[in-house]
């Protein structure tokens, strides 16, 4: 797989809002690279400071990371190359050094993709609201009129190495501490990603002293062709080896990593997924009686309109203070820093923490699950039903010629004296006597309508989800 071509490239074609995605070769390339590499310096204004370089097992990362810290360091950063990282070592080094960075992987995407995602000293992710498309516009300058020679200040570059592993596993061990916890036998599908490599650092004894845990592993070779299976276990088919491997083993617990290892999937002993709601309440309850144990009174969780509404009602019940949110990351992000939230869940698996920096990690998520899983001495499947009182949809996709007329019909037949209709990101319904909501959004890439449902037992659920979808569909 080349990294290189010869035709101009359209940033824009892989500039996306929160992060970058393109395929290699035609959308994003090794000149390409080094022109964005550049042009992260010159405006975010990294002259004479520490850029942060690391990308994941992807064939192309290691081109990328070598384009993209010549061209920083041709504008006066000093660069450290992390070599293979995980998304969540990146958001670690750059808390922890205070040091701006870019990760280069495309998540669950196919072999043929990759991308970056950007973040600023801190962690601070680097979107479309922050200085995305700024770099983007500056790049393609430069891929037209070339990088200038030279820098403002006159600062020269460097480009080194540094090796960040056992600081991240060693940071998270402390945030949870699982030593004490009763033996629990673990099977983890890394899906070829990093979490092929984080695992055995963090929950295994590759380099710190084990732990109670058997971990039995699930395609921990790093190789960014997925010859096993797609990396993305949001979807339910390339869950299903770890759910056989589980029931083999007669596992407490099994554990899904996607590509970059920065979200994370839980099964029960029985096979059966964790809906990430229900993770979300679990570490939630867990966080906010830390924070309230060191003194916060009312410790504030941040949860995205689509997870379940047992998310809010724990929160509360709990003594915290549940804040509503957007679907995406940066909305997480920066309404946990505005808010000085203690945690934050998405229905997606993203999970944030404002002790890893307001960032995402995958791994922390999963210790917090260990954790609460090696307390007691029931099952998962047992504890998970304590966050899951409610049943849910999923999200469902249809592909529609007029998203925008569906989205009316829908409305036209559920403004009624009975429904509660907002409008925080799409449109939410919730029927007034608590028995069922559901939201519609549409998608901003992609000709799709997503719908998610949620009501107080199956039927009902089924029933809401039908007529609704009779309705987008018709």
């Amino acid at each position: 797989m080349t990294t290189e071509e010869n035709s101009p490239v359209d940033l824009s074609d892989s500039f996306k809002a929160y992060d970058v995605r393109g395929l290699v070769g035609k959308t994003i390339t090794t000149a390409s690279v080094r022109a964005v590499g550049a042009a992260f310096v010159d405006v975010l204004g990294l002259e004479g400071k520490t850029v942060l370089v690391g990308g994941d097992m992807r064939p192309s990362s290691p081109d990328f990371c070598q384009a993209f810290a010549e061209g920083a360091a041709g504008r006066g950063a000093t660069v450290k190359l992390l070599g293979l990282i995980s998304t969540d070592e990146l958001y670690f080094a750059s808390g922890v050094l205070n040091a701006a960075g870019v990760v280069f992987t495309a998540s669950h995407n196919p072999a043929e993709y990759n991308g970056m995602k950007m973040t600023r000293a801190g962690a601070v992710p680097v979107s479309s609201e922050t200085g995305m498309f700024e770099i983007r516009d500056l790049a393609q300058s430069y891929l037209a009129d070339g990088i200038p020679a030279g820098t403002p200040g006159g600062t020269m570059g460097g480009i080194g190495e540094a090796d960040v592993l056992k600081e991240y596993a060693l940071y998270l061990r402390k945030l949870v501490d699982l030593s004490g916890s009763r033996p629990l036998k673990i099977v983890v599908d890394a899906g070829n990603g990093m979490a092929g490599m984080t695992t055995p650092a963090v929950l295994g004894d590759a380099l710190l002293p084990g732990l109670p845990l058997e971990i039995v592993p699930l395609y921990f070779e790093l190789d960014g062709t997925f010859p096993n299976h797609p990396a993305n276990p949001l979807e339910p088919a390339n869950l299903v080896d770890l759910q056989a491997a589980v029931l083999k083993h007669r596992a407490d617990i099994g554990l899904a990593f996607d590509g970059d290892a920065d979200r994370c999937f839980v099964i029960d002993e029985l096979g059966l997924p964790l809906s990430p709601s229900a993770v979300t309440g679990l570490v939630a309850r867990r966080e906010i009686a830390r924070a309230q144990k060191a003194g916060e009174e009312h410790p504030t969780v941040i949860h995205n309109l689509i997870t379940s509404r047992a998310v809010p009602e724990l929160i509360s019940h709990d003594g915290g203070r549940a804040v509503r949110t957007r679907v995406g990351h940066s909305f997480i992000k920066a309404t946990m820093a505005a808010e000085g939230a203690v945690f934050g869940g998405e229905h997606s698996a993203h999970y944030y923490f404002r002790d890893f920096f307001n960032a995402d990690t995958g791994m922390l998520a999963a210790m917090h699950v260990l954790a609460a899983l090696g307390e007691q001495d029931g099952p998962l499947s047992e504890l998970g039903r304590e966050y899951e009182p409610y049943v849910s949809s999923g999200e469902i996709n249809s592909q529609l010629a007029d998203v925008p007329a569906a989205v009316a019909r829908v409305r036209a037949t559920y403004t009624t004296d009975d429904v509660i209709v907002d409008e925080l990101d799409g449109l939410t319904f919730t029927a007034k006597d608590g028995a069922w909501w559901f939201n519609l959004r549409a998608s901003n890439t992609e000709p799709f309508l997503r719908l998610n449902a949620e009501a107080v037992d199956a039927v009902t659920m089924a029933d809401i989800r039908d007529a609704v979808l009779a309705i987008v569909r018709m």
